[in-house]
């Protein structure tokens, strides 16, 4: 289970401080999807980057499984499967040897390496590429790459960053359903977007995210209950106060 509590964030500009995150606040549980959801620039990337220790919140508390990421990021990144905003794989290893580097720097033997790699080859249909340099590959492959560097050393809290971003139906559609794979198994999935429709096919809850602050937290039906509006992407627009924008 990830806590995220009262979260804040500022960046220095010319014209003075940009507060990216403004007490950001919510509850990832295990066993289900929670979708972070919101436009761009919304704070979800600086949320997530705080999370998995990359970034230190001016102000807040952070747990994964009860361990505070401030007292213990070590633990903690050992806890948690991430795919950033920024993909970066090694164009000059292929995809296993990609995933085998991630293997080792979390420690894992040889042997498991190999048996890890071979399952995430086949749950995220890899075999074709697998041995492959990853220069030159499509964007799809490079997720899929990511992915299972990500969760080679087998975490219980899973970090994804707008992950469909760039791909195309069918790569989609089998993403979808390995993240339903990762819930079911009973780990804690936190999946960031700003498409409406994708985190409703795929989140038990949604956090909705504008200008930097929490707007509501809910199941698509609470969402729509809270609004008063049918359609998803109606629903996000009133939260996330783009109505001004959209006009």
């Amino acid at each position: 289970m990830i806590l995220l509590d009262n979260l804040h964030k500022s960046f220095k500009a010319k014209t003075g401080p940009v507060h990216a995150v403004k007490g950001v606040g919510f509850e990832a549980r295990d066993g289900q999807i929670t979708g972070l959801l919101g436009p761009n620039g919304a704070g979800k990337t600086t949320t997530l980057r705080m999370l998995y220790t990359l970034m230190t919140p001016d102000q807040g508390r952070i747990e994964v499984d009860g361990i505070d990421v401030a007292k213990d990021p070590t633990t903690v990144r050992q806890r948690l499967g991430v795919l950033p905003d920024a993909r970066g794989v090694y164009k000059r290893l292929t995809a296993r040897e990609n995933i085998a580097y991630f293997g080792r720097l979390h420690g894992l033997d040889e042997a498991l390496i190999r048996e890890r790699t071979a399952q995430m080859a086949k749950t995220l249909v890899m075999e074709d590429f697998l041995d492959r340099r990853t220069e030159g590959f499509s964007q799809g492959q490079r997720t899929k790459t990511a992915i299972a560097r990500a969760l080679v050393h087998d975490p219980r809290n899973v970090i994804l960053d707008e992950p469909t971003n760039g791909l195309d139906v069918m790569t989609t559609r089998g993403l979808r359903g390995f993240l339903r794979k990762l819930r079911d198994e009973g780990r804690c999935v936190i999946f960031s977007s700003h498409i409406m429709q994708e985190v409703a096919a795929l989140c038990d809850r949604i956090v909705v995210i504008a200008h930097g602050e929490v707007r509501a937290i809910g199941t698509p039906d609470e969402l729509r209950e809270l609004t008063g509006l049918a359609d998803l992407e109606d629903v996000f627009v009133r939260l996330a106060d783009l109505e001004g924008e959209a006009a």
